[in-house]
């Protein structure tokens, strides 16, 4: 039997019977040749070079791959500060960390899959647990979870496909969302968009300034009388401590003379009998010798019993004026230790949210409602789009605040074209000041809540304007959560609330496998 090789070559029939080519037809495209089986080896070390050829610009390839990643999770070479929000890209799958100054992290993610969509809106970070299994999903490992929604949609680790193919969950590379973990703390936004945008610099009357720094300074010294609060009520402890101790001691020493002198008081009764008792002069003035070193020895024991009995009286005392002195002291501790949380409260972040679909301004502080009103809003009947305003950083200058704007006109296909934002990423969406500006000139705010409200606000307060009304999310120990009703919401259709269980359970550990790369998405439960 003869053996034939395939090559493409246009033009060319093959004539297996001759074992050569016709020229001339287009119906052809490859050639045949026939050769003799003793040239068998010189066509093995051929393919065998072909193959590794071609795995050689396959692992090129996947260096490139690699390599683009590590890159598109480059942190800025400037110092980084505290994340503020994070910007996540239903589009391009990936996930955008924004300090006071700008970018400093990107990673790639896997959002909810189709019929499960991460739903496009505004959240905040609710809950951090380094170690979490979902209750919804088979006890899933969920590495590092930052919740959004009390509902189960969260930040966490997980496999990374390279498309949509979560339950609703927006999964990060493994490293990466240990990283993130470690740098936010609770209440950061987290902004879910069908497509990238940036947060650009924005200044306008209407965003609230700080008139004083009052707040500040008393929260300042609310927090030092804890501190010393707690210095006092610890002394006072230990002293109450120490008078318990040293009154103890002294107990110890009175019944220690105490049990001598009963010992004294029943030898000194057996004596007795042996005088009465004794049968000769000898022996009865044996006894009577003994018997009266028995009575001296009762008559010193009790002047010492009498002595420790008034050096215990003191440290009796002493104990009890010093526990009502701790008690006291605790008391004090816990009035200036409430008082610390609440000026501590009144330093968290506040949050505004207007809404034209409810012509009503919301206001949450550390998780709590404190405000709801009427608002005036112009237009009311005309799309004012969706805005959020940051509070970033307070400015050199003095007690101003910097702020920020991500605007969303409509649904994600009336967004301005793609254009270079300011780190230089193609795709990522204008951030439009002009709707941002004259969505702040629709609000008419009464000025004794404006003035409340700017006596509130630092560094990561927030403003939200939007067409929406506030979701079901929305609720007793959350942030303001608004979803956009024209984008799919079903990793939200799919997820009920559930209670919020504290109890944890023994579970064996995971292991990863020392030969993974950064982005391997291959855990081992053992």
């Amino acid at each position: 039997m003869q053996n034939v090789i395939l090559s493409a070559r246009p033009g060319a029939v093959l004539d297996t019977r001759r074992g050569l080519t016709q020229p001339g037809s287009d119906a052809a495209h490859m050639e045949s040749q026939v050769f003799n089986p003793k040239h068998k080896q010189t066509g093995l070390r051929l393919a065998v070079l072909a193959f590794a050829s071609f795995a050689a610009l396959m692992a090129a390839n996947d260096l490139s791959d690699a390599a683009s990643l590590r890159k598109e999770q480059l942190v800025e070479s400037r110092p980084v500060g505290e994340p503020i929000m994070a910007i996540v890209s239903l589009r391009d799958q990936q996930i955008t960390v924004y300090d006071a100054k700008g970018r400093i992290m990107r990673a790639p993610v896997s959002s909810g899959q189709k019929g499960r969509e991460t739903p496009a809106g505004i959240f905040t970070v609710l809950q951090k647990e380094a170690e979490h299994y979902s209750n919804m999903y088979d006890d899933a490992y969920m590495p590092h979870m930052q919740r959004l929604t009390w509902t189960g949609i969260a930040l966490h680790g997980g496999p990374l496909p390279g498309y949509p193919a979560s339950h609703g969950c927006i999964r990060m590379p493994y490293d990466f969302a240990e990283r993130v973990f470690d740098a936010t703390r609770l209440g950061m936004r987290v902004i879910v968009w069908p497509n990238d945008v940036v947060p650009v610099e924005i200044d306008h009357p209407v965003l609230f300034q700080p008139k004083t720094g009052a707040d500040t300074a008393a929260a300042k010294a609310a927090v030092a009388q804890a501190d010393e609060a707690a210095s006092s009520a610890d002394q006072a402890r230990l002293a109450a401590l120490t008078a318990s101790h040293e009154s103890a001691l002294a107990s110890a020493s009175v019944r220690k003379v105490e049990i001598l002198k009963l010992r004294a008081q029943t030898q000194l009764a057996a004596t007795e009998r042996a005088v009465a008792s004794a049968e000769s002069p000898e022996a009865k003035e044996r006894a009577e010798d003994a018997k009266a070193k028995v009575t001296a020895q009762i008559v010193e024991l009790e002047a010492q019993l009498a002595a420790a009995k008034a050096e215990l009286q003191p440290k009796l005392d002493a104990v009890v004026a010093a526990r009502e002195a701790a008690i006291a002291a605790e008391n004090a501790r816990v009035v200036a230790a409430e008082a610390a949380r609440k000026a501590a409260r009144d330093l968290e972040p506040v949050s505004v949210f207007i809404s034209r679909k409810t012509q009503r301004l919301y206001v949450r502080q550390a998780f709590q409602p404190i405000l709801e009103i009427p608002v005036t809003i112009q237009d009311a009947d005309r799309p004012i789009g969706t805005h959020i305003f940051t509070a970033m950083e307070r400015t050199d200058a003095g007690n101003d605040l910097r702020w920020s704007v991500v605007s969303f006109v409509g649904s994600s296909r009336d967004e301005p074209n793609a254009r270079k934002g300011r780190e230089g990423d193609v795709g990522a969406m204008a951030t439009g000041l002009s709707g941002a500006k004259a969505a702040l000139e629709r609000i008419a705010i009464p000025q004794d809540t404006f003035d409340r409200i700017a006596e509130m606000v630092s560094p990561r307060s927030s403003l939200i304007i939007s067409d929406e009304a506030l979701s079901s999310e929305t609720g007793k120990g959350t942030e303001f959560v608004v979803v956009m009703s024209d984008e799919p919401q079903g990793g939200l259709k799919h997820r009920r609330p559930y209670p919020r269980i504290e109890a944890r359970y023994d579970r064996l550990p995971y292991w990863r496998s020392p030969f993974a790369d950064r982005y391997s998405t291959w855990w081992t439960r053992f």
